[in-house]
């Protein structure tokens, strides 16, 4: 068996607000980046139009919103100039996507989505996808944003909100090398292909996610905050349709182990087989009468989309 090089170790001064990095060259190993956790700050990725930030200011927290559609962009600085101003949204212009040392594109080819604006990607799958769909996109260049960079510049947030049409995982990426991760975690799902989706659980729980929800997203305009809300202050707040909805403490239903929330998924991928945008049933006549009966036994959209939330393991809900 040949022997392990014998590392040798470096200290690289990291930008403001995070500390000295130790690496061990050679062996794979280095320290995690201390940069700071706020409590009273929220991610916001894939901001569209303010839906999900207008929510998080109201209750009180600090927001740092991600976009990439210019048209999207002008529309939140203008909705939100007060907050900018104030300083308690700050407006994060561009695409996420993967930074290495190796890669530093400064601009990337996003598919902007005009008859479905929050279709806009910078996956070329999906803007395919979208195309089959009946919403075609036009492409455009816009600048790349390093999401680690940020996480530096502004901190660790408290909650991190993705939904960035298949790039989600490069944010969920981006903290593996810091110390402390977010309380809270939301992502949009993978509901394609279920080995997809294993990969977004098993990089979950890598990063020391241990409790999970998967939340309908569908028929959002109907959800009713609690009054006795555990996240922030009540707002009374009416949901628009495509928000993301209530976070963290405010969820409904049980929160899940590994192997729960994955059984519960298996189910949902039978339904998206079933009915779902290719779905195997749809074309019968007696599809929709079977879907509302299961929509009435499951209490829930059928098959709808699903947002999964996780729990850090080191976060004690109050």
């Amino acid at each position: 068996m040949a022997a392990h090089p014998r590392p040798f170790v470096c200290v690289l001064q990291t930008p403001k607000r995070s500390s000295f990095a130790v690496v061990e060259i050679g062996a794979g190993m280095a320290e995690k980046e201390s940069t700071k956790r706020h409590a009273d700050l929220i991610y916001d990725v894939g901001m569209h139009r303010g839906e999900d930030a207008d929510f998080y200011l109201k209750k009180g927290f600090r927001v740092v919103g991600f976009e990439a559609d210019p048209d999207l962009i002008e529309h939140c600085r203008n909705r939100f100039s007060r907050e900018i101003e104030q300083g308690s949204l700050t407006v994060v212009e561009g695409a996420i996507v993967e930074h290495t040392e190796e890669s530093t594109l400064r601009s990337v080819t996003f598919y902007q989505n005009k008859k479905t604006s929050v279709w806009g990607t910078i996956q070329s799958d999906w803007a395919r996808r979208n195309d089959a769909l009946g919403a075609p996109s036009k492409t455009i260049d816009v600048r790349t944003v390093d999401f680690a960079q940020c996480l530096r510049q502004y901190g660790v947030p408290y909650y991190l909100k993705i939904d960035i049409e298949g790039s989600d995982a490069i944010c969920l990426r981006a903290l593996v090398n810091f110390e402390q991760k977010p309380n809270y975690v939301s992502l949009e799902s993978e509901k394609v292909t279920f080995a997809k989706l294993l990969q977004e659980f098993r990089l979950l729980r890598n990063l020391g996610y241990t409790a999970f929800k998967a939340v309908q997203q569908e028929g959002m305009s109907s959800r009713v905050e609690p009054t006795a809300c555990r996240e922030g202050c009540y707002t009374a707040h009416e949901f628009e349709e495509g928000a993301s909805g209530l976070f963290g403490g405010d969820l409904a239903g049980k929160w899940k182990n590994y192997y729960e929330i994955l059984a519960e998924y298996k189910m949902i991928f039978v339904l998206y087989a079933l009915f779902g945008d290719h779905g195997k049933l749809n074309s019968y006549s007696f599809s929709k009468n079977l879907k509302e009966f299961l929509q009435k036994c499951l209490r829930r959209s059928i098959p709808g989309w699903y947002d999964t939330h996780a729990r850090h393991s080191s976060h004690v809900p109050k």
